[in-house]
């Protein structure tokens, strides 16, 4: 008898429970604007511009305000300085200073009273040989994906960041690699896209840009590019991915080498 009312309390418990659903109402309506640095200093002759705006909030269209009359000084620890002048649009541009590898780089900004640094060491560059097209079949569908061929050094710790346009149209995948699984080797992994509307045809021109980039760079678009797989969709909440900015800023400033290859779809 006992045991047959435990199993009737239990059975009410578990409806209850089972019953039972929470709402929770997110407020994304008043995220607190934050400052947005988005900065490159490459191999390749300049000027350099370093990108100054405002979040919006979650509601709010993608139009981020540009950030005026901010102190922006970029720096090497060859001892060379530069600070940067105002061009229009949130970009801040260099007057003379070299991108070169090997060299790090120091970023300060004082914008509306606050101070925000950030450092970025530029790795050597690894020469990207050539691209190649992979023809395979997917869901009985042809298809092509482009592979940048380049060897990656002996040492372990490189990292790879891809740019891929398409018919000058640029691919809003985020592509970065590291060589955690193919250290010394020559790469094989192909370019695959996150835009189902993206399928490479016979008369593509595609231009692929490669970046040499340090790891906190390559942490930056990494989690992006994770983000960006999943999404809301697919279970995963994004978040603001880890930068080497002080003060809260959003964003990334990088030092970096970059070349460029084009091919042709046939």
């Amino acid at each position: 008898m006992n045991i047959r009312i435990n199993f009737i309390w239990i059975s009410v418990l578990v409806f209850l429970f089972s019953s039972c659903k929470k709402v929770v109402e997110l407020d994304l309506s008043n995220n607190a604007e934050r400052l947005v640095i988005e900065g490159n200093i490459t191999n390749q002759p300049g000027p350099y511009f370093i990108r100054l705006t405002r979040s919006v909030n979650f509601n709010e269209p993608n139009n981020y305000p540009p950030v005026l009359n901010a102190q922006v000084i970029v720096s090497d620890n060859t001892n060379q300085r530069d600070t940067l002048t105002y061009s229009g649009n949130g970009y801040y541009k260099t007057n003379g200073l070299k991108g070169v590898e090997g060299r790090t780089y120091f970023l300060s900004v004082l914008a509306e009273g606050k101070k925000y640094t950030a450092e970025s060491s530029m790795p050597a560059a690894v020469k990207l040989d050539s691209l190649v097209l992979s023809y395979f079949t997917a869901n009985g569908k042809d298809r092509i994906n482009v592979i940048p061929l380049y060897t990656d050094p002996v040492m372990l710790g490189n990292s790879y960041r891809f740019i891929q346009k398409v018919n000058n149209k640029p691919d809003e995948t985020y592509y970065a690699f590291n060589d955690n699984l193919n250290n010394g080797l020559t790469n094989q992994r192909p370019l695959r896209s996150n835009d189902p509307d993206l399928d490479l045809v016979a008369g593509d021109l595609v231009q692929i840009e490669m970046q040499c980039i340090s790891r906190e760079t390559f942490s930056y678009f990494y989690s992006l590019s994770q983000q960006a797989r999943n999404g809301f969709s697919g279970g995963t909440a994004p978040v603001n991915p880890p930068n080497n900015l002080s003060g809260d800023a959003l964003g990334i400033f990088s030092a970096h080498t970059t070349q460029t290859r084009t091919v042709l779809i046939r």
